[in-house]
């Protein structure tokens, strides 16, 4: 379903700096494969599927989508996927059944089939009683769900998905699990999506890309990667912090056992086989005279994997210098803003913002814009 080569994209930020916001990317996706897409901000997730989706070209390599290639066959691309960004994609003055039975006609949908079709996504999102309301007039996490209802309604055979339940409660995420599930199980969609909740990923993907600095440096179910790249936690606590430094050496110097750290009184380390090595290194502390009062082992998370890879936690936020400049450096080639030609727009729930940070629907919405060669 999806195959790229060498695939980057190099642009200029409003500095004048260059920035290889993504190097190099080589990336199988099968179809009816759901693969999950995790990186710290910054390391080029929201570039890889903007091209992907050809809201970007790419300034090197080469990918095919659906058998077709991004750059030369961008029509027959977007006839067959469905894209929701980050942010909010659905216009400000229609209301919210109108959006989706627009973007369906779009796609082709007679206006029945489009009805029925926009009344079945509201329901399951949650907004069945919203659906006359005027999207200016809907909360946030509202205008988040009407974002997905829009680039689910015409059951595209790829689905891309950045950060798609991001403001989302619990309930309404699951709610729109399900119905990507249950997609799939009908027509068979492929399904790439980026998240910070690591559940998430564990739960939902087949398997798990790690992006940073551009380029993937982990591919992998979620089992593989934590067998790989963690291993099982061990967390050992002395009695004397003055002796916790030699409780570390002695952890260090055993087999199976690596990154081997100590804050305080408390030492950590991963080791192969953490139901082993505790009351080995137990015993060994013992021996030693050193006074152990607590421990314990846990079996590896993503957000371990994720440390291990990068140094960093997936948990840690802050803005995505790739993606921002890439996308305030100019608007985006082919792509107007579906108010008209300002690149920036009120945001209605809070300060003004350029519509190409709101990053919605692909599907006929884009950070507010509509995608080339289809109507407004």
């Amino acid at each position: 379903m999806i195959s790229t080569s060498h695939l980057s994209r190099t642009f200029r930020a409003p500095g004048g700096e260059e920035v290889r916001a993504v190097r190099g990317i080589d990336l199988s996706v099968a179809r009816e494969e759901t693969v999950a897409v995790l990186g710290p901000n910054g390391a080029g997730k929201s570039t890889l599927m903007r091209m992907l989706s050809t809201l970007l070209p790419p300034t090197g390599g080469t990918a095919r989508v659906a058998g077709f290639d991004v750059r030369t066959q961008a029509p027959q691309v977007r006839e067959r996927i469905g894209y929701v960004g980050q942010g909010h994609g659905a216009g400000h003055a229609q209301r919210a059944v109108d959006e989706v039975v627009t973007q369906g006609r779009i796609h082709g949908l007679d206006r029945a089939a489009a009805r029925a079709r926009a009344a079945e996504l509201l329901a399951a999102l949650g907004l069945e009683r919203l659906a006359r309301r005027r999207t200016q007039a809907m909360s946030g996490g509202q205008r988040r769900r009407l974002d997905l209802a829009i680039g689910l309604v015409h059951l595209p055979e790829l689905l891309f998905l950045d950060e798609p339940t991001t403001g989302l409660d619990p309930q309404n995420r699951d709610n729109l699990w399900e119905h990507i599930i249950g997609m799939r199980r009908r027509g068979g969609t492929t399904v790439v999506f980026s998240t910070h909740y690591l559940e998430e990923a564990d739960r939902r993907a087949d398997r798990i890309v790690v992006v940073d600095h551009g380029r993937v440096i982990a591919d992998g179910t979620p089992a593989q990667l934590k067998q790989r790249h963690a291993g099982d936690r061990l967390t050992l606590e002395t009695a004397d912090p003055a002796s916790a430094e030699r409780l570390r050496g002695l952890v260090a110097a055993m087999d199976g056992v690596g990154t081997v750290t100590r804050r305080g009184a408390v030492v950590t380390g991963r080791a192969a086989d953490g139901r082993a090595a505790l009351p080995s290194a137990i015993v060994a502390a013992r021996d030693q005279g050193i006074t152990v009062v607590a421990a314990d082992t846990r079996l590896p998370t993503l957000d371990d994997v994720f440390l291990e890879l990068t140094g960093r936690s997936l948990r840690d936020v802050g803005e995505d210098p790739a993606t921002g400049a890439e996308e305030r450096g100019g608007p985006v080639t082919g792509v107007k803003d579906r108010e008209g030609p300002t690149t920036c727009a009120e945001d209605r729930e809070g300060p003004t913002t350029c519509a190409e940070d709101r990053g919605g629907p692909a599907t006929g919405v884009e950070g507010g814009d509509r995608v080339p060669g289809q109507a407004a």
